[in-house]
């Protein structure tokens, strides 16, 4: 396991707590992925102050070795007076017990108490949910869903889920999920899950680098943005698939919620405008008419998106 301490980076633009010039305290934010933790020290308008990683070994099934990552990962949050802390976690998750259930690609995290773990660590109340569902509140208090009472904020890359904001409510029922296992294809390939079909199948960094292998592309030509730069014929009908790939599972959300914004996160940001372009004509090609046409912008990247989600879990509990 390795640990590293990340660079100070803060967001652009101060939020109108920081303008103000008051202290309003800090908040912790923590993502749990399979074989990685991501730990942050926010102030309450989303700057992020300094953040920390560990990594753990995914095909363990002690959970000793993610203690071990928490604990490296939030040596952020010494010495602070913590409001609180969100966690944003992979796989299946019981907010109200503050467990992971189960993780399909790390069994370490199967029946995880992430939040007995983390108030212990960090001496502050503990909120947790799945990230996609977490990723919508870091949108919506910091981002491009800011004012807006219905939008839909995507996670793609090595791993694929929607949060959705609808009339103001962020939908998180329990044992919801973040829709990578809604079937989009009747006899597709077999998921992780042990299903056939699953949008996860079809519209993640995997499969875009199993199919770049099949077209006889190098590893370092395999990846979204470098697909998006090239002229190949090749590289150009990957991009285009992956981008209706991505859209099976949008446009089945735009019909269901007419959520009318998506914001893009992870690995959809590597492929820029021209990639942004793309999924947004092929989601307003896709969903019936009347309404508000659907819009699709960039978000944040994958490793700073959760966080600042997981601090926007603490801003929408109860207030300190």
């Amino acid at each position: 396991m390795a640990h590293e301490r990340i660079p100070l980076r803060l967001v652009p633009d101060p939020r109108p707590d920081e303008s103000a010039g008051r202290d309003v305290g800090v908040l912790g934010a923590v993502e749990v992925l399979p074989g990685l933790v991501r730990a942050a020290l926010l102030t309450r308008g989303g700057a992020i102050r300094e953040r920390a990683q560990a990594r753990f070994d995914a095909r363990s099934v002690d959970p000793a070795v993610v203690d071990a990552a928490l604990r490296e990962a939030t040596v952020v949050f010494a010495g602070q007076a913590l409001l609180g802390v969100g966690v944003a976690a992979a796989g299946v998750v019981d907010p109200a017990a503050g467990r992971i259930i189960e993780a399909n690609d790390a069994p370490a995290l199967r029946g995880y108490p992430v939040a007995d773990r983390l108030a212990g660590l960090a001496g502050a109340p503990v909120r947790i949910e799945h990230r996609a569902r977490v990723q919508v509140l870091g949108d919506r208090w910091f981002g491009a869903g800011r004012g807006r009472r219905s939008f839909a904020s995507v996670a793609t890359g090595e791993v694929l889920g929607v949060g959705i904001l609808y009339a103001g409510e962020v939908l998180a029922p329990a044992g919801g999920r973040s829709g990578a296992h809604m079937t989009v294809t009747a006899s597709g390939e077999l998921c992780t899950c042990g299903r056939r079909g699953c949008w996860k199948t079809v519209a993640t960094t995997r499969w875009l680098r199993e199919r770049a292998a099949e077209h006889g592309l190098a590893p370092e030509a395999a990846t979204l943005a470098a697909l998006v730069a090239s002229d190949a014929p090749a590289a150009g009908d990957l991009v285009a698939r992956y981008a209706e790939n991505l859209v099976l599972g949008l446009a089945t959300v735009q019909q269901l919620f007419a959520c009318g914004l998506f914001v893009l996160h992870g690995e959809a940001l590597d492929g820029g405008e021209p990639f942004r372009a793309m999924v947004e004509s092929r989601l307003r090609a896709d969903v019936l008419g009347g309404g508000e046409a659907p819009t699709v912008v960039l978000g944040e990247a994958a490793d700073t998106g959760a966080l600042l989600g997981a601090a926007g879990l603490v801003l929408s509990g109860p207030r300190p």
